[in-house]
């Protein structure tokens, strides 16, 4: 009895403390407005505290973890009125999202919000478990100025988005003279990075930051818009990597729209095999070369062939016909012929042809022709101009069932791939083959964790061959990378359409590399950045549509050993294909040495693997059942 009574008393007292921990966490009531105005993360590690200044204007304040990131900065409006707070609305979200494709299949929606109604507009506050957000509501045609600032707790490190050019940084913030575009990717301290970007740019003109040297507190430099100011957080670099948060502050698609239709995979590309010999062939950008790649795109389980420019004409000829011209008649009949395969067609469309005729016309016919998607080249206008454009595009080729992807100094992606999940990746970097200068092997383990959070990359890595002999589009410059390094980037670049730029021959001399590009199946069921630094390397694993486990490590110019834990790996036993750089490789030198083992692996195992510097690793793991018990990697 007394057992009885103890077990009972237990229970009510387990109850008061769980009753006790939810009033802890709840919400301040709504209606009434009263400074210090203070939102949590669901997980209580974040905090953004609004409060008010002397002469009436707002301000916020960031921290994580009890530290002060962004002490008291400005936030609000100008020139629509005073900010006079009338009333505050409190809510909390607790949901899932499960996009058509991205880093993983379903993604956690849980946050925090209030709405903060000044009266002549609102400021929409959000905090989530990896970072803390704000917007602006206001009519589209006041004329307004943006007070928003970063002051930020100390002279940390930073890294910024540079065309495609190498990344800015390392930089200290008050070394920063003058504008900035983001993502801008701060390191506070060893357990402390933060990323500045904006989420859900309906309208208007992208974001630009500006500081002056000797400060460390930037303002914006853009005009406003009703976007969301987004600080991500997280205690390593690779949370910031692995975050949705952007996606999450798009809305969902539009209502009836169906994107079943939207399928990320693995694109062969005839811009770099142009001039290619192989065996008597000689590769260019025509039928019979288009044919020899969904030949092989088809039998390496890969969606799709993009073909590249000058298909309809010179692609900046005022008369070249996106629907009439040059090798019209040659794309019908690869379109046919990769139907038949399975392949899905690319088709590009230089901005000069796509404002001398009818977009909408154009589009839908590439749709009525039965093409996959558009890559959309060297857009022209300003900022906002091309913002606006992009959406519309986007949108056009939403109706039209058609993928897209932005190339030549595009709008930086910013979450739209939840509302559009056609809008699967675009050139928001110094691309692998598309720059005037080479992409160093420090730039491309920086872009990872300044570009690619802002969405989808079009880097077009995994080359086969790395000399490029002969090459009508041959670049100007030695490819700074390794063959194993060139394969895990492939895997590591998150992208919608994962373009590779070589011929059939280069890859299938390589048969485990080949293996490894052919493995990876999207959409991707999981995603992890295992391990990385900033400009130092990066240990990237995801989870194909079949269950198997890839992982993509790259370094940047410094040989490195590293230790790859697999405890993302469920109960059972696998078996592991491991490529790795050779012992005499060096991407200056022996940039094409590599090697390759199996070994079978567990959740408990930790793989050892050797980069040499430009190089990297590759893994695939399978897990072995009855039915390939004895399979050979």
């Amino acid at each position: 009895m007394k057992n009885r009574l103890f077990i009972v008393f237990c229970l009510f007292t387990l109850i008061g403390l769980q009753a006790k921990s939810q009033r802890g966490l709840r919400l301040p009531r709504s209606g009434i407005v009263s400074f210090p105005l203070k939102l949590s993360s669901p997980d209580s590690k974040l905090q953004i505290i609004f409060n008010r200044r002397a002469d009436g204007g707002l301000t916020y304040s960031f921290a994580a973890r009890s530290k002060t990131l962004i002490k008291t900065s400005k936030v609000g409006l100008s020139d629509l009125g005073a900010a006079v707070p009338a009333k505050v609305t409190f809510k909390s979200v607790n949901s899932v999202w499960k996009p058509v494709w991205g880093k993983r299949a379903v993604v956690p929606e849980v946050y925090n919000e209030f709405t903060l109604d000044v009266k002549v507009y609102q400021i929409i506050v959000r905090a989530y478990n990896d970072g803390i957000a704000f917007r602006y509501q206001f009519a589209k045609e006041k004329a307004i100025a943006d007070l928003t600032q970063f002051n930020f707790g100390g002279n940390y490190t930073a890294w910024y988005y540079n065309g495609e050019s190498a990344n800015i940084g390392p930089e200290k913030l008050s070394d920063c003279d003058g504008k900035r575009l983001p993502v801008m990717t701060i390191k506070a301290d060893d357990r402390n990075y933060m990323a500045i970007h904006e989420a859900d740019l309906w309208w208007g003109e992208p974001l630009v930051l500006q500081s002056q040297k000797g400060e460390t507190l930037f303002s914006v430099a853009s005009k406003p818009s009703t976007a969301w100011m987004v600080v991500m957080y997280g205690t390593q670099p690779g949370q910031l990597a692995d975050s949705h948060l952007l996606e999450l502050l798009n809305p969902a698609p539009p209502k009836g729209v169906d994107f079943s239709w939207v399928k990320p995979g693995v694109a062969v590309w005839d811009w770099r095999i142009a001039g290619a010999q192989m065996d008597g062939f000689t590769y260019d950008m025509s039928l019979p070369s288009w044919k020899k790649m969904v030949d092989f795109a088809s039998a390496n389980h890969m969606r799709y062939l993009a073909l590249d420019a000058d298909w309809y004409g010179p692609e900046f000829g005022k008369d070249s016909d996106p629907l009439k011209g040059g090798k019209v008649a040659q794309v019908h009949e690869i379109i046919r012929y990769g139907k038949t395969k399975n392949v899905g067609i690319w088709l590009y469309l230089n901005d000069v042809g796509g404002r001398r005729f009818p977009i909408e016309q154009t589009l839908k016919q590439y749709s009525d022709w039965g093409a996959a998607g558009i890559k959309y080249g060297f857009m022209s206008g300003n900022p906002a101009e091309k913002n606006e454009r992009t959406r519309m595009i986007t949108a056009l080729c939403a109706k039209n069932h058609l993928l897209c992807d932005f190339h030549d100094g595009p709008v930086h992606p910013y979450g739209q791939m939840r509302t559009y999940p056609n809008a699967v990746t675009r050139e928001y970097c110094q691309a692998q083959l598309d720059g005037s200068t080479p992409l160093e092997p420090r730039t491309f383990v920086t872009s990872v964790f300044v570009n690619m959070l802002a969405g989808p990359l079009d880097m077009n890595n995994g080359l086969a061959d790395l000399n490029q002999r002969g090459r009508i589009h041959h670049p100007s410059y030695t490819t700074n990378t390794t063959l194993a390094g060139e394969a895990a980037r492939t895997l590591i670049t998150f992208s919608g359409v994962t373009v590779i730029p070589d011929i059939p021959e280069a890859y299938q001399k390589h048969p485990e590399i080949l293996k490894f590009i052919s493995a990876q199946k999207m959409p991707w069921l999981a995603s992890k950045t295992i391990n990385g630094e900033i400009g130092e390397y990066i240990v990237m694993a995801r989870q194909a549509a079949d269950k198997t486990w890839l992982i993509g490590a790259a370094t940047n110019q410094d040989a490195r050993e590293l230790d790859i834990p697999l405890s993302f790996l469920k109960k059972g036993k696998y078996k592991a294909l491991i490529i790795q750089d050779g012992d005499d490789a060096d991407y200056r030198t022996r940039n094409e040495s590599y090697k390759s083992s199996s070994k079978e692996v567990s959740a408990t195992d930790v793989l050892h693997v050797k980069l040499a510097p430009g190089g990297g690793a590759c893994v695939l793991i399978k897990l072995i059942t009855r039915k390939n018990a004895f399979l050979s990697m």
